[in-house]
């Protein structure tokens, strides 16, 4: 009889929403409760119990809990607590599948609305097709939705908590790094010009553990997201045993990812239990944990971050250049081809010398780079990962198993300048290169700290290791000196 109830409750429902296109609920009545007042005041309980401080901003993105409303419902509150604080008019929900597995596929809601025993929630239909438009990998797939409770558990919520606000949903049927940088992209190029919105990954932390070792194992799953770091995150949980890894690790790497790119600056951890702490037994427990990325209300004063006097390049236009290297580096060895990049930064489409460095376990594996401008800065970068990873002769090329890894260093390079006395070379500051005829050779600024050489040292290992000349050339004037700095910067920085 309840079932009866509940169908006919949502096709009048759908009649009301003025179209017959509408995803039904599938996990009412299981999952969680099918009495629309049972359900409300079950969600507004949790809500009530949830307090959230003043957060410092605007909450960009949000990680909720999926699982049943009774296990996860009590944290899940606090993220939804804190979104609706901005009380956004547009949702983008991220979620994953459990049961099914499409490579390389994004699938995305198309119907007209959501439908739960809360009644019908719309789905934004101009954002959605704008999602559609971007990627062909990013399609509207059925079964990606069927008893899906990443996606499902979390409309209840919404429709109590983000009133009126419209839906897009998103359901990532691949998790791999490919397809999850495919989401944050997307996320990011269909919102930058958005206003008013909040981005919902869904994700549960370790499973069927003890509780102790839950506690600790997702402790430090929960370090690994305070670093904002997508890629230190996403490396950090690919590291992990299945039953230790977050559960939409690729929706939390897609909102994290773009919620930086978007204006946040900060995630703070706004609750954290397991099963054993909400409603269950303690000798097999999922984590739950809510959070939020935060557009602090400093960062909002200004869109265009700021450089350190003397810098180059500021700190967004170095986390730009270091996904595009490796973004290309793990597109070129999954699929031998180059990756097709972009930027909208004007700066980074200057033409400039750059190197890419590669180090694996605190040791070089790979090092190529262009002296002089031969093109755009990003897209030297791209080749230059490419190079470093395939073609330093003096190392194999890298495996794909190995990227997880391997660090990158980039250095951004200023014009060559000639110098005719070998005393103007600053060690530390100053890269050199030697020439001679047709030999030539050239040391980044970083290889006088790492090695410790005085400038003796550098100059005679640089003419005879690296440009075959006699190690005196340099103070004969028998080679040509040239001078350039370097702006070094890396992935190990944010860890």
């Amino acid at each position: 009889m309840k079932r009866i109830l509940v169908s006919a409750l949502a096709l009048i429902l759908i009649t009301a929403c003025g179209g017959v296109y509408a995803k039904q609920a599938d996990l009412a009545g299981s999952w969680y409760n099918s009495s629309p007042s049972v359900l409300k005041n079950e969600i507004d309980g949790y809500l009530d119990d949830a307090h959230v401080g003043d957060l410092g901003g605007r909450v960009v993105g949000v990680i909720v809990p999926h699982a049943g409303l009774r296990f996860s419902g009590p944290i899940a509150a606090y993220s939804y607590k804190a979104a609706a604080k901005e009380k956004p008019e547009k949702v983008i929900l991220v979620g994953f599948t459990h049961r099914e597995h499409f490579p390389n596929t994004i699938s995305i809601l198309t119907d007209e609305s959501f439908v739960t025993p809360l009644g019908a929630v719309r789905i934004d239909e101009e954002l959605t097709e704008k999602f559609l438009s971007y990627n062909k990998n990013i399609k509207y797939v059925p079964q990606a939705f069927s008893s899906e409770n990443s996606i499902e558990l979390q409309i209840p919520f919404i429709q109590e908590t983000l009133k009126g606000a419209e839906l897009v949903v998103l359901v990532l049927c691949d998790q791999g790094h490919e397809n999850s940088r495919l989401a944050a992209d997307a996320l990011y190029d269909v919102l930058k010009d958005e206003e008013n919105f909040v981005m919902v990954a869904s994700a549960d932390m370790s499973h069927h553990m003890p509780y102790e070792i839950a506690k600790t194992t997702d402790a430090r799953t929960i370090k690994a997201i305070e670093t904002f770091d997508p890629e230190i995150y996403y490396r950090k949980s690919m590291k992990d045993r299945n039953d230790e890894r977050m559960c939409g690790c690729g929706a939390v790497y897609a909102v994290m990812d773009a919620s930086r790119r978007l204006g946040a600056d900060k995630v703070k951890v706004l609750k954290y239990a397991n099963s054993g702490d909400t409603y269950g037994a303690k000798d097999a427990v999922v984590g739950y944990m809510s959070a939020a990325f935060i557009r602090s209300q400093d960062a909002s004063e200004s869109d265009t971050p700021k450089k350190e006097e003397g810098d180059m390049l500021n700190q967004a236009q170095r986390e730009e250049l270091l996904k595009i290297a490796r973004d290309t580096i793990s597109h070129y060895l999954e699929t031998g081809k180059r990756l097709d990049v972009s930027t909208d930064d004007e700066e980074l489409k200057q033409d400039m010398g750059a190197f890419v460095t590669l180090h694996e376990r605190g040791q070089l594996r790979g090092c190529i780079g262009h002296m002089v401008a031969t093109g755009p800065l990003y897209l030297t970068v791209r080749d230059m990962a490419i190079a470093a990873a395939t073609e330093d002769p003096r190392f194999p090329p890298v495996k794909l198993s190995e990227l997880k890894d391997i660090d990158i260093e980039i250095s951004a390079l200023s014009p060559m300048e000639r110098i005719e006395d070998y005393n103007d070379i600053e060690m530390g500051r100053h890269g050199v290169m030697v020439r001679q005829g047709w030999k030539s050779g050239v040391y980044l600024p970083q290889v006088a700290d790492e090695t410790g050489w005085d400038r003796d040292q550098f100059m005679s290992s640089l003419c005879a290791q690296k440009a075959g000349l006699s190690p005196n050339a340099w103070r004969t004037g028998d080679a040509e000196l040239y001078v350039f700095t370097a702006e070094v910067f890396g992935e190990k920085e944010s860890e």
